[in-house]
């Protein structure tokens, strides 16, 4: 059985395990945890709770006698403090205390929304990670980032908060509909662009095995962007150097998602956010054209947008400058230095920036 130890600060913090099921998760969970916990709580949305939720619920309370559960309404809209406002109730109510712990059963929304509630719940609880999306899988589990929502602005409020453990159960890759599924794809291939071209080379081959889901591929796919991502967050855990490359296509892709009010899934704006970074990446001589026009043949091939109807160049660039990522008044902007391979670059001028953007509307 395959797993990865993450490690903060030059110590291990916490291991990813990568299973075909939940049949071994209470195991793991004592072993890699040793606690005795005097609440646990698992927090999750209402696709998956109607798929997971019971199983899970059952496998906790042969370790914990007090469990108990939290659903909301799935998808981008619940992401905000409202719904942890609701969460922190829930807690109070069931006299959580310090030495409780929060599950995140769940996609990217469940792990940032838990993430966030445990940071800030007592000023800070335990809390685990059992993402059971390709995107939260290959992404948004590892590394610690969480937060919410606010305004429409994406991930505004958060924390760097770790997990104490990440458990992967790849069947439930099985149950993701063709659009989530392409949505986690976009975060697979911008890990290989931006550090594993023989990854990359892999993508381009394998699109048959991958979406007819074929467990050693997915397997493969997984393990690598988990490696990928990993290794950054080990060496620059608060995002203060190359972790920033993992934001390549997120700049004008969370401006895009913002502008089309979340129906585009996050890996679809990302997908087109790296058509517009790659056309950069072109216009600095770091990649050729033909290596563009093939990250876009990639990116086709696993179902992902290349074009953008209904918006405005304009609006765009607007919008991707309330980014996070913004230093001063320029754009900390992630483009490649070659396939495999990311750097950042802050001289891009608005009117470069248009130029990207028209790339991708329709």
């Amino acid at each position: 059985m395959k797993h990865i130890t993450i490690n903060y600060e030059g110590s291990p913090c916490y291991n990813i395990h990568f299973r075909p099921d939940f049949s071994d998760l209470a195991q793991v969970f004592k072993a890699d945890l040793n606690k005795d916990y005097d609440s646990i709580c698992i927090v999750t949305d209402s696709n998956v709770a109607s798929l997971y939720l019971s199983e899970v619920v059952s496998i906790f309370k042969s370790v914990c006698n007090n469990v108990c559960s939290f659903s909301f309404d799935a998808g981008e809209a619940s992401k905000n403090l409202d719904t942890v406002s609701l969460l922190y109730e829930l807690l109070i109510h069931k006299k959580f205390t310090r030495n409780s712990l929060l599950v995140a059963l769940g996609g990217g929304v469940v792990g940032d929304l838990t993430g966030f509630t445990a940071a800030t719940f007592l000023r800070g609880i335990d809390f685990i990670q059992i993402p059971t999306t390709l995107l939260s899988q290959v992404d948004s589990s590892v590394g610690g980032k969480t937060g919410v929502d606010f305004n429409s602005y994406k991930n505004m409020v958060g924390a760097f908060y770790m997990p104490r453990l990440v458990y992967m159960n790849l069947g439930t890759l099985m149950t993701l509909d063709d659009d989530n599924f392409a949505c986690g794809m976009g975060e697979v291939i911008k890990s290989a662009l931006i550090a594993n071209k023989e990854f990359f080379d892999w993508l381009m081959t394998s699109s048959d095995k991958l979406l007819s889901k074929d467990f050693s591929a997915l397997e493969h796919a997984v393990y690598e962007c988990c490696k990928i991502k990993g290794h950054v967050v080990e060496v620059d855990p608060k995002e203060k150097g190359i972790r920033a490359y993992l934001n390549y296509g997120h700049t004008l892709g969370h401006a895009i998602e913002k502008l089309c009010e979340f129906k585009l899934g996050h890996g679809q704006c990302v997908a087109l956010g790296m058509v517009c970074a790659g056309y950069l990446s072109v216009k600095l001589d770091n990649i050729t054209q033909e290596e563009h026009d093939k990250v876009i043949e990639c990116l086709k091939l696993y179902n992902l947008p290349t074009k953008v109807s209904d918006l405005n160049a304009e609006s765009v660039l607007e919008a991707s400058k309330s980014d996070k990522k913004m230093t001063g008044k320029k754009i900390k902007f992630t483009v490649l230095k070659a396939i495999g391979e990311a750097d950042s670059y802050l001289d891009f001028t608005d009117e470069d920036l248009l130029e990207a953007i028209d790339v991708v509307l329709d």
